[in-house]
């Protein structure tokens, strides 16, 4: 029994010992940077940095086809997505008021006109009269007077009527372009009013080959847009596309919503497919500044910081608060500690409101086994990668972008920075 009981301790101690060497191993092994941290190796390449804003697809020419009379809408010739040509008809409002005015008119103007015709011979009997002196000079001047007044009557009679029947024409509406019906907005029966402003009936889109982009853009981004830059937009009707556009224009006019200004650009568009609709929803992304060849870093590199160096930190920080206190409290005169006890947080306050160098960051590059902090000034960024303009980073260099937690180690500090 007792060489069974010492077996088996053997086999404990044997077990125990190699245990701990495979948690040794493993220990040594998550100490490894190569295995602890991402690591990506800098290199040359193009950068492109864009600024991005939404935007609604429209026609480059859209078209309200309204109407300058009311009525009831009789007869329809037109539905959506047909094609129209310029004078074609579209649709018919019930002209039966407008023929009664029209005809009303012209009654009118007949009745002026054997007004005039009697005038005239009342004008042509009193000439002859008074030159036999059988008249005076006035009663020829009344007779001509009322010759003149039958004709400005009939002249406005005739006005009124030709009013009358080019309103009675506005009954028929006719398309004024060329183009593709994008909206019907009325029915038969439908009465129209046209009162007080001309109300909308259809809407013809000109040329849906060719459409813009309306999209607003904040006055941060605005002074690196020009006329003629290109754009690159997509759609979510077509997710995996990428389509292509030019700035045309920037309009002056600013638009100011809870104290954000935006001004609209408006993005030139061809459209040879006809495959992008008047309404869509575009992503439009104008690169602004272009870099070819230069020395990138990725961004992720540029927000990781390692944990330890964090602790490091915090702790020097905490000690020395601490020797500061102690220093400043020892050579205090009594009474002086409630009065100075203030300023502490002041000074410090102005240490922590120091602006850091927006055009600066830190890498940390793992050289010989070991991160080496890295200062670097950068340029302008794609969101993924960033241009280094200054530092001694190098081409090949091996910097880290995160750290593989192993459930032991607490997970890398990541601060955002502004570049």
């Amino acid at each position: 029994m007792k060489r069974i009981g010492k077996i088996v301790i053997g086999l404990a101690v044997g077990a125990a010992l190699i245990g701990g060497g495979v948690w040794y191993a493993g220990q040594r092994a998550a100490q490894d940077p190569e295995r602890r941290f991402k690591l990506t190796e800098v290199g040359k390449g193009d950068v492109t940095q864009t600024v991005s804003a939404n935007g609604t697809l429209t026609p480059l020419v859209l078209v309200n086809v309204g109407t300058q009379v009311s009525g009831t809408v009789r007869k329809l010739y037109v539905d959506f997505n047909d094609r129209v040509e310029a004078g074609q008809k579209l649709l018919e409002l019930d002209p039966s008021l407008l023929e009664t005015v029209a005809r009303q008119s012209q009654a009118n103007v007949v009745n002026l006109q054997a007004s005039l015709d009697l005038a005239k011979a009342n004008e042509a009997r009193m000439r002859s009269l008074l030159d036999k002196e059988y008249v005076s000079r006035q009663d020829y001047d009344q007779a001509l007077q009322g010759l003149k007044s039958a004709q400005a009557q009939l002249a406005q009679a005739q006005a009124a009527a030709d009013k009358d029947r080019v309103n009675l024409g506005y009954s028929v509406i006719k398309s004024p372009v060329s183009g593709v019906v994008v909206a019907r907005l009325v029915d038969v029966g439908q009465t129209v009013a046209a009162s007080f402003q001309t109300p909308t009936l259809i809407q013809i889109a000109q040329d849906l080959s060719k459409m813009a982009i309306d999209t607003s853009f904040a006055e941060a981004d605005i002074g690196n847009i020009r006329e003629g830059q290109a754009a690159r937009f997509t759609v979510d009707a077509f997710p995996d596309r990428s389509f292509h556009g030019t700035v045309q224009q920037i309009r002056l006019n600013p638009t100011n919503q809870q104290n954000v200004v935006t001004y609209n650009v408006r993005i030139k568009v061809d459209n040879p497919d006809l495959i992008l609709l008047p309404g869509m929803t575009a992503y439009v992304s104008i690169g602004v500044q272009k870099r070819s060849d230069v020395l990138l870093v990725p961004n992720a590199a540029l927000r990781f910081k390692p944990a330890d160096s964090a602790d490091k930190a915090a702790k020097n920080g905490q000690n020395s608060a601490s020797t500061a206190t102690n220093a400043g409290m020892s050579g205090m005169a009594p009474g002086m500690g409630a009065g100075m006890s203030g300023m502490g947080p002041a000074m410090g306050g102005e240490r922590k409101g120091k602006k850091r160098d927006s055009q600066s960051g830190t890498v940390y590059v793992l050289a010989d086994g070991e991160l080496r902090p890295v200062a670097v000034q950068i340029g302008i960024t794609d969101n993924r990668n960033t241009e280094v303009v200054g530092g001694e980073l190098k081409p090949g260099d091996r910097v880290v972008t995160g750290e593989n937690g192993n459930g032991e180690r607490k997970p890398s500090s990541v601060g955002m920075r502004m570049f």
